[in-house]
C-alpha cells in the first residue's frame, strides 16, 4: 500500500468574494514527482501557500507525515521536512554562492535565522563541503564564490534549489521552476530534477511548460478554478478531454 506523505482535504480559502481553494483534495504519495498543471489564476500558489504555513485556509486539513501542519507557523513546517523553490527566487544576493546554500543549513538546525551565525558557520567544514557538494552536482561549484546576484535568472534558480537541498526535506515544493528560462537552462533543470527524483525525494511541481512536466512527473493533477478536476498518470493526463478543454481549450496536450 502506498505511503501518502501529503493530504490537503476540503480546503477553503476565499479572498474577499474570490474563492482561490474550493474543496480542494489532494494526496502526494511518497518519494514520486507530483505534478500540478491548470491555468492562470488557477489557486496553484495559493495551494502551495497554505502548505507551508503561509496562508491560513477558511477551513480544511493540511497533513503532512500524519500531523496537522495549519497553525503552525512557516519555520515549523520547514523544520517538520517542508521546502519550497518559490517563482521569485528568494537568495542573498550580495553573498556568495557558497553561504547562500550554508545559510539554510544553518538556520534549520538552530530554528531561525541569525545575525551572528557566520562566526560559527565559517568554521563548520561539514557544512562547508556539503555546500560546495551541492553546487557541484548542480553546475554551479566554478562561480560558488561569487556574489549571487551575478547569476542568471536560471542559475539563481538552481541556487535555491540547492538552499532547499542542502536541508534534506522530505518533501520539496518547487513553484514554476523553469518560469522565464531559456531552453537550454530549461533542459539543464530537467536533468537536476532527473538527478534529484533518483534520490527518491518526493516533489510536488506546478509548471506551466508541458515538456518538462511529462519529463520528470508520475503523477499529475489538474487544478481549475480552486478545485482539482482530474488526477492520474501523464498518459491517462494527456487523453482526458475534460483536461484538453480547462487548459488548452480542447487542444491535445
Amino acid at each position: 500500500m502506498s505511503n501518502i506523505i501529503l493530504e490537503i482535504d476540503n480546503v477553503q480559502k476565499s479572498f474577499g468574494g474570490l474563492r482561490a481553494l474550493k474543496d480542494l483534495n489532494l494526496q502526494v504519495e511518497e518519494g514520486k514527482v507530483h505534478a500540478i498543471i491548470g491555468p492562470n489564476g488557477a489557486g496553484k500558489s495559493t495551494m502551495l501557500n497554505v502548505c507551508i504555513g503561509r496562508l491560513a485556509p477558511d477551513s480544511g486539513v493540511v497533513t503532512f507525515n500524519g500531523e496537522n501542519v495549519l497553525g503552525k507557523e512557516p519555520h515549523e513546517i520547514n523544520q517538520a521536512g517542508i521546502s519550497r523553490v518559490f517563482q521569485t527566487p528568494e537568495i542573498f544576493p550580495d553573498l556568495s554562492l557558497l553561504q547562500n546554500v550554508m545559510i539554510p543549513a544553518f538556520a534549520k538546525r538552530e530554528g531561525a535565522f541569525k545575525f551572528n551565525m557566520f562566526g560559527n558557520v565559517c568554521n563548520e567544514k561539514a557544512v562547508l563541503e556539503e555546500a560546495s557538494h551541492i553546487l557541484h552536482d548542480i553546475g554551479l561549484n566554478e562561480q560558488e564564490h561569487d556574489h549571487a546576484g551575478s547569476l542568471s535568472r536560471g542559475d539563481k534558480r538552481r541556487l535555491e534549489l540547492a538552499m532547499c537541498l542542502i536541508q534534506h526535506p522530505k518533501l520539496l515544493l518547487l513553484d514554476e521552476p523553469t518560469a522565464g528560462m531559456a531552453r537550454h537552462d530549461t533542459n539543464r533543470t530537467i536533468e537536476l530534477l532527473k538527478k534529484i527524483k533518483e534520490r527518491g525525494m518526493t516533489k510536488v511541481i506546478i509548471e506551466h511548460d508541458m515538456h518538462v512536466v511529462f519529463s520528470v512527473a508520475d503523477h499529475i493533477s489538474v487544478l481549475a478554478q480552486g478545485t482539482i478536476i482530474a488526477s492520474g498518470t501523464p498518459d491517462e493526463i494527456r487523453g482526458n478531454p475534460k483536461v484538453q478543454e480547462a487548459y488548452l481549450g480542447g487542444a491535445h496536450l
